[in-house]
């Protein structure tokens, strides 16, 4: 499958390009109503259908309705009259919880549901959004999105670095992209991990049954090289508490990899770890899990340390930051009822 976003020429009053995806080879016939909610996150069938009724469905440069069965090779397209919302980025006034600033970088420990850029569904509050507020001029990346050098998901929390000159912009991609960077996260994760530490290896790419999943090929025939080193901190009975440090950065790169070495996030909705996957059939036991999703009501990982080479002195820095109250909570609430079910 082949997915992208463009922003085309408006000269004439054309229609704007917000999605466009090329069915596989592989695409058996299928609504393209359900086809497109396989591609565009946040997006209902309604919607996708009200689309389509108004033309803004398009099939091999086409106008179809919402009944189209999509095959093969088509070019699905869906055109609005307006730009993408991500091209029309409104700074706002959000608070940021700033770790470090100076001319030419900053570092923010955002906060668990916000996203980081905007998209289908998240056009605003976004963490671009308080940036731009925060500082004029913003460098672009390659996907135009101001000063990021590398994202986490809206329900992770923790470190972020962003450029402020197009300089500090490259010389950070670069560190990234070479794996120089230090990134440590915490997770959460079902089960007993029996070893102490190890590293999970298998190429990340989209799900090709759900493209708003990532999926492990460990045979390398799809996606990119993914390299996740683990280490246990901790035993809690049916969960474990563990650091992952990021060689590689895919999108979801920790929450596939440990669940395709048996240990699915907590409270990974996406993922399947919303379900009780370890522990007993007593009924105060699924009591005891189903309140510590409250206390914690997405997917347990923190990105908790950041270094990198500052890119004007060449000094090595490193940040920390705490683990938040929610999923302290959580794991404080395992750790009580490790010891009580072991007593």
């Amino acid at each position: 499958m082949e997915e992208n976003m463009e922003r085309p020429e408006n000269e004439d009053g054309e229609l704007f390009e917000h999605h466009r995806v090329v069915a596989s080879k592989g695409q058996v016939p299928l609504r393209v109503d359900k086809f497109l909610m396989n591609f565009i996150e946040n997006a209902t069938r309604n919607k996708i259908q009200q689309s389509a009724k108004d033309g803004h469905v398009w099939v091999n440069d086409q106008i179809v309705k919402s009944n189209y069965k999509v095959k093969a090779g088509d070019e699905v397209k869906v055109l609005f009259e307006h730009p993408p919302h991500e091209f029309l980025l409104v700074p706002e006034d959000i608070p940021l919880d700033i770790v470090y600033e100076d001319d030419v970088l900053l570092v923010v420990n955002k906060p668990a549901g916000m996203v980081v850029h905007p998209g289908h569904g998240n056009y605003s509050g976004t963490l671009i959004n308080a940036l731009i507020h925060h500082t004029d001029n913003l460098p672009s990346n390659s996907n135009e999105r101001p000063g990021l050098v590398h994202r986490i998901d809206k329900d992770t929390s923790g470190l972020l670095v962003v450029a402020k000159t197009e300089a500090a912009m490259t010389h950070l991609a670069k560190q990234f992209f070479d794996k120089t960077s230090e990134r440590e996260y915490i997770a959460l994760v079902w089960g007993n991990i029996e070893e102490d530490e190890g590293t999970v290896e298998g190429h990340v790419g989209r799900n090709p049954k759900n493209r708003l999943q990532m999926h492990v090929f460990p045979e390398g025939e799809e996606g990119k090289e993914a390299v996740t080193h683990f280490k246990v901190l901790e035993r809690l009975g049916y969960v474990t508490l563990v650091s992952c440090k990021l060689e590689t950065g895919r999108t979801h790169q920790i929450r596939v990899h440990m669940k395709y070495i048996g240990h699915t996030l907590f409270n990974d909705e996406r993922y399947g770890g919303e379900k009780i996957l370890k522990g007993t059939t007593f009924t105060k036991y699924k009591q005891f899990v189903e309140n510590t999703f409250k206390l914690l009501p997405r997917q347990a990982l923190h990105a908790k340390t950041l270094g990198f080479v500052h890119p004007v002195t060449g000094e090595h820095m490193s940040f920390d930051s705490e683990i938040p109250d929610d999923m302290a909570n959580a794991i404080e609430k395992w750790r009580s009822y490790s010891k009580n079910s072991t007593a």
